[in-house]
Order: C-alpha cells, then structure tokens, then sequence
C-alpha cells in the first residue's frame, strides 16, 4: 500500500505530524494536540494512528520538549505497557475448554482492585529471560531502598505498593494467552505501576500547577517542570522510581502466569522465548535534531530501529508483534495499541452484554456487565490501526486471543 503519513495538523504551532486523518480524530483531542504544540518548551508532537482524547495531553502522542516535562504528557498510570513471550506449546496443544487454566491465572494475579495478601517471594520465582525479568528481580533490596526518597506525602504507601506488585489492575489491564498464524502460543500482558504511579503523578501534577511559569499557559492541565529546578529534579526522581516499579510487575505477573501455564501442563517440558517488555507511558531523554530533548511518550511505544514491540488490540480482538523501523519523522515511535473510539460511559450506553458475548465470541474470558466499556466495539480498528504507520513498523507476528483475563 502507499504511504499516506504523515500529515501536519492544521492550527499547530510546533510541527506536529499525524498518522490519522483529521476527519478520524474527535474534535476535543486536535483541539489538545493544538494546546500541546503552543507551549513554549515544545519543539514538535508526533501523533499516532490510536488517537484519542486524553487528561492534559492527548493518549497517543509523542511529545518533544527542550529543558521541561509536563507530567500529564506521561499520564498517571506512569511506566503502563505491555510484556509478552513466545511459549513452545502450540494451539493443539491446548485444550477445548480453557477455563480451568484462565481460573490458575486469576489464581495467581490479582485483579481489579485486589493485590497479594503478602509481597510475592521473588526467589521461588523462574523469570522468563530477556523480559527484565531476572536482571530486575534481583537488584529487589537496592529498588525499595529508594522509596525513602520519593515524595514524604507516600511514604505511608509502600507495604501497599510491595503488595501491589505483581499484581493487574483494571480498566483496559489485562491478561491473554495467544496463537499466532504458525499455531505458536504466546502469554502477554498489559499492566503499569498501580495506586503508587498514580499517587506520585497527581502530586507532581498539582506542585506543577502551582509553579509561577505554569500560570498563562493555554490549559492548566499541561502544566510543566523546568529543568534545573529542585521540583523538577523530584519528579523525575520518582518517575524512574515508578517506571522500573511497573517493568518489575510484568516481570513478576509473567513469571506468574509462566508458572500457571506450567501447571496446567504437568510433565510437560514448556519453553519460553525471551520476553519483550516495554512501556508506553513513559520518559526518555533522546537526541532528537541534534539536540538532546526530554520525550514524553503517552500512548506510544518506542520504534527504533529493530526495536521489538506489542500493539494490543481489545478484549477478543488479538495484538501484533512489531518490529521498529527507526522512522525519525515519527520520534522513532509508534502506536500502543488500537486506542478508543467511544468512552466508557457511552460504551455501556451503546452495548449490551449480549453484544460483548457475540464480540468475544471463541474467546475464554468474562462476558458480565463490569467489563462491558471493554468491548470490542468501543476501540479503534486495530489492523487498520497497523495498517496507518507502515513506515514506523513492521509486523513480526499477528496474534489471536483465546483466553482473556481482565479486571
């Protein structure tokens, strides 16, 4: 197929380019694209096919900014993403009835609000290799040594941040099991840093508003830091603190989940591929231009050159694998998932939990009504999601999901 991407947003101040139509993307969100390109630190916005609106800055944008960071460019569920490995079982190697394994997954995840009774003993663990697994897991003295020096107003959250580790969350958090189109199965998941993220980004986002050069920007919720400030030293002080923390709880759910599929197969000599463990809601400082910037990636992953990669779908819909192609119009990125088209209160207005049975149809995974803003219907297309930023990645491998665990 031809290129069409991608294209400049009309009204943008900062060069921001789009791998969407302007016709496709709700009118709030190009209007937050065109508040983002207006904030005098911003150097250039890249905008991926899964747009939609989002609190502050739009999910599914990339954001160049010289010596600032605004923390809602990150969003609060800081260090969110995905994790995924290849298994040697293949699909005949499951059974018809997967619910008796999807119930050993729910067994051994939390979900929801929940978390684990008691920290999860890291040494009776197998870490799959290559997912930050190990390498993470055993510096686990050395990671909680530096709560002490995250924001005072959380230090009362740590034995419930140890407990939350491993553990999945709600909303579009989710668990599967996968085939791929040789018959390969794989595990993936999609979880980020829980109630401490959010709790260490609200902070940061109201001291941001409180800062004098935070007063006439267009929209209060882009709020920023500046660099070389103490405010701006804290946050990002604890945003690393809390994108290791969510790569650690994939790391420790996949372990888990590992040991579920294990389970479920006794006697069964299982192998797993290296992991491919990446966030999407994160910070890095890149050469962008010839210059060093502080990128904000909120909805988007990093597509660098063979830069490996996961781009879910929805709940039945199934995930790509990718493959970077170091595209520098799009700040080496690309999209994290399908993205929504409707919210969640239309979703349950539009839907019934009939139409999510007919739309998870084949999959093992729950059909009740406290999943039902998860249906299918309420995302984006996911292959043509793809299909919009073929000159960002390449696809590895296409995935079906066969059992979905959700909050």
């Amino acid at each position: 197929m031809s290129i069409t991407f991608p294209v400049a947003l009309s009204g943008a101040r900062a060069q921001t380019l789009m791998w969407a139509h302007e016709h496709d993307v709700e009118h709030a969100a190009l209007n937050q694209l065109r508040n983002i390109s207006r904030l005098p630190w911003v150097e250039g916005v890249r905008v991926m096919p899964d747009v939609h609106l989002g609190k502050g800055a739009t999910v599914g944008s990339v954001i160049a900014m010289r010596d600032a960071v605004s923390p809602n460019a990150v969003g609060v569920d800081i260090g969110c993403g995905m994790i995924g490995v290849r298994t040697s079982l293949t699909a005949d190697d499951l059974p018809d009835d997967l619910s008796r394994l999807r119930s050993r997954i729910e067994a051994a995840i939390p979900v929801g609000f929940h978390s684990h009774d008691e920290p999860v003993d890291l040494r009776r663990l197998r870490p799959v290799a290559g997912s930050g697994g190990a390498e993470r897991l055993r510096g686990e003295q050395a990671f909680w040594d530096r709560f002490e020096r995250l924001h005072p107003k959380v230090q009362q959250l740590e034995t419930r941040a140890r407990k939350q580790l491993g553990s999945l969350g709600g909303g579009n958090h989710f668990v599967e099991v996968c085939v791929d189109a040789d018959g390969n199965v794989w595990l993936q998941l999609h979880s980020g840093s829980r109630n401490i993220g959010k709790e260490l980004a609200e902070r940061h986002v109201a001291i941001a508003k409180g800062q004098d050069h935070n007063q006439g920007i267009v929209d209060r919720d882009l709020a920023v830091f500046l660099t070389g400030t103490p405010e701006m030293d804290a946050y990002l002080n604890d945003l690393w603190w809390a994108q290791d923390y969510a790569a650690r709880s994939r790391a420790v759910m996949m372990a888990l989940a590992v040991q579920a599929v294990r389970d479920e197969f006794p006697g069964r000599d299982i192998t797993f591929d290296e992991g491919v463990n990446v966030h999407h809601n994160y910070v890095a400082r890149e050469q962008v231009d010839g210059a060093e910037l502080i990128v904000t990636r909120k909805g988007a992953i990093r597509a660098g050159k063979g830069d490996l990669g996961l781009i879910p779908g929805s709940m039945g819909t199934g995930s790509y694998v990718v493959r970077g192609l170091g595209n520098p119009q799009s700040y080496w990125s690309a999209s994290h998932g399908a993205g929504r088209r409707m919210s969640r209160t239309k979703a349950k207005q539009v839907f019934t939990t009939d139409d999510l049975a007919a739309q998870t149809a084949g999959v093992e995974c729950r059909k009740d009504a406290g999943v039902l803003d998860e249906i299918p219907g309420a995302y984006k297309d996911l292959d043509s999601v793809i299909a919009a930023q073929a000159d960002l990645v390449e696809v590895v491998a296409r995935l079906t999901t066969v059992l979905c665990v959700k909050g």
